[in-house]
């Protein structure tokens, strides 16, 4: 009787505790077993039957609407990926220091502080970090030109400053590039890699690529000068530009040209001439590679800020001035004003936002921070002045937008 009884309550009670579980809780995720697990209860699993013995399944049964106060099952839509944008960190000229043709122009403590923590921060902050290198790293060797007036040789020491500062890509193309020869030039190119900078502007060295934030980014480099990839040859700079943008999402492009001095600050819209040198139309050279491709020109040389502007949605910077250039360089006026430009491109090269940082050179040191905002205020009136169908607003605290009419 006793075991009845307990056979009649399990028979009673059994499906009850069962009828209230859902068949397939949603807030249950099971986690998928191993693949060698799967494999195991695979393995374990009896015998198919034989023809004989195999009997036709029952069919299923037909589908109920849900139980009444229950809804039906979402369907989840992933959202859709954030647009990808790239923010780059353009500067001018650098040039460490030199023991040519004296080492006391060499900054102390090898250049550790020259730049401060807050230009540090900037730097870093962006995808990509960029400037133009103005001079060779190497160990010895003799001027190439004894006659130039300024040839600059930086130890190969030097170096790893610039990657610790957070540059990406800088610029070969320019007129100090070959201050040493060819044999100062590999020097140059084996110091950038041991610091994992990349490189372009050279006759043998005319592209380079990097990839960030899920984008294939481009860099070509530009100047007059012997042994860069010169600007002058347009059909070949359309070419390299072109290039760089079949395979490239976006490309960024350096220039070095027009002419020097406090006397430069202005964009001519014509070719320029320096020191018997025809140093470019570097107005008409940034349209010709953004109609090629490029999606940002920032451009460099005559060593004092210049305007910027805007075409087809493409930003442009046509000086940057000089950004860390201790010892040999004027840095009285505007020669002392070092701009960095951060801008912020969408996925297809467009130009969103920017932000011009003030900053001032003094002989001997890297640049500072300028609370003055004077090489904001000075790019702001240049853009007003000589590029006033620029598309651009530039603020007094330094912000850049783009006008949308």
């Amino acid at each position: 009787m006793i075991r009845t009884v307990i056979v009649l309550f399990l028979a009673t009670c059994i499906p009850c505790a069962c009828a209230w579980l859902p068949p397939n809780p949603a807030y249950i995720t099971p986690s998928a077993p191993p693949q060698t697990e799967i494999a195991a209860e695979q393995s374990t699993q009896p015998p198919l039957a034989t023809a004989s013995e195999q009997v036709p399944p029952e069919p299923l049964p037909e589908a109920s609407e849900p139980p009444p106060g229950t809804e039906p099952p979402v369907e989840y839509e992933p959202p859709p990926e954030p647009p990808r944008h790239l923010t780059v960190a353009a500067v001018g000229d650098i040039m460490l220091g030199t023991d040519f043709p004296e080492a006391h122009y060499l900054p102390s403590a090898d250049g550790r502080g020259l730049l401060d923590s807050a230009l540090i921060e900037l730097l870093a902050s962006a995808d990509v970090a960029l400037g133009n290198l103005e001079g060779v790293f190497c160990d010895g060797g003799e001027p190439r030109l004894p006659n130039k007036t300024y040839s600059f040789r930086m130890p190969p020491r030097l170096a790893p400053r610039l990657a610790e500062w957070g540059f990406d890509f800088v610029s070969l193309a320019n007129n100090h590039a070959r201050d040493f020869g060819d044999d100062g030039c590999a020097q140059t190119i084996a110091a950038l890699q041991a610091v994992g900078i990349v490189y372009a502007g050279l006759e043998e060295h005319p592209t380079a690529v990097l990839r960030r934030n899920g984008l294939r980014v481009g860099f070509a480099a530009f100047a007059p000068n012997a042994g860069t990839v010169n600007f002058h040859r347009q059909a070949e700079a359309r070419r390299i530009v072109a290039a760089l943008a079949d395979s490239c999402d976006i490309v960024l492009v350096s220039v070095h040209g027009g002419a020097e001095g406090a006397d430069a600050l202005h964009v001519p819209r014509e070719e320029e001439m320096y020191l018997g040198e025809n140093r470019g139309d570097i107005y008409a050279f940034a349209r010709l590679v953004i109609d090629a491709g490029a999606d940002a020109v920032f451009a460099h040389g005559p060593h004092v800020p210049r305007a910027l502007d805007l075409y087809n949605e493409r930003i442009i910077a046509y000086s940057l001035g000089n950004f860390c250039t201790p010892a040999r360089f004027n840095l009285s006026g505007t020669g002392g004003l070092a701009p960095l430009l951060l801008v912020e491109l969408d996925e297809a090269g467009r130009f969103v936002s920017g932000q011009l940082v003030s900053c001032r050179q003094a002989y001997g040191r890297g640049p500072r921070l300028d609370d003055t905002r004077e090489a904001a205020a000075l790019i702001g009136d240049l853009t007003r002045e000589d590029i006033p169908e620029a598309p651009l607003r530039i603020e007094a605290d330094g912000r850049v937008w783009p006008v949308v009419e």
